[in-house]
């Protein structure tokens, strides 16, 4: 490695603004009152090769407070067709007593089948979570985890022994957020080359 073009950053500064980086975009649904709010997360992964899955989110955000509420969240995985219907989740609030998103009305959802939520419609992967805990003080973010209790794939989406791997991500390529503001969509795959009897 050429060290002499290794720059130090100063970790008091805003990290994640100066590289980018790849993660998932996903759409996480709570129950607020009698309605349903969604909004977009990046900061989102499975935890462990067990049924859980966490999300990082603000308590200044109302994901966080209705996941505590309701005991409860869905996870949307959209298609990168879907970019922006996931980036309308995140569309500023009206003021006033209730603090609606009125643009959440016009976006097609799909009620969950096993806690009360709501998934974006048509979405490849689909989580329903119950909430298992909540993690405080990352700095001014949380970690918020569910146990996954029901989850739905889209049949495009679903990895079967009659297509190899890289047909299925072509055909049916997912929708990547690179951190700060940008997108793309993955289809053209490698197999990762581990090394012989090797096991996870």
């Amino acid at each position: 490695m050429n060290t002499d073009r290794i720059v130090s950053l100063d970790i008091d500064k805003a990290l994640w603004e100066r590289v980018f980086v790849v993660s998932p975009l996903v759409v996480v649904g709570t129950q607020e009152g009698d309605d349903y709010n969604l909004a977009p997360k990046h900061m989102a992964m499975p935890l462990g090769w067990a049924n859980y899955f966490g999300f990082i989110c603000t308590p200044a955000h109302s994901t966080y407070h209705n996941a505590k509420a309701g005991g409860s969240f869905t996870v949307s995985y959209p298609w990168p067709d879907q970019v922006t219907m996931a980036s309308l989740t995140a569309s500023p609030r009206q003021a006033g007593p209730g603090q609606e998103q009125p643009v959440l009305d016009q976006l097609p959802t799909t009620p969950a089948t096993t806690v009360d939520g709501v998934f974006l419609s048509d979405a490849y992967l689909m989580l329903e979570c119950e909430l298992d805990r909540v993690l405080d003080d990352f700095g001014d973010q949380s970690l918020i985890i569910g146990r996954i209790v029901a989850a739905h794939v889209h049949e495009d989406a679903l990895r079967t022994s009659d297509q190899e791997d890289q047909q299925l991500l072509y055909n049916a390529p997912l929708l990547a957020y690179l951190h700060p503001g940008r997108y793309a969509s993955i289809r053209d795959t490698q197999a990762f080359p581990f090394p012989a009897n090797f096991s996870s």
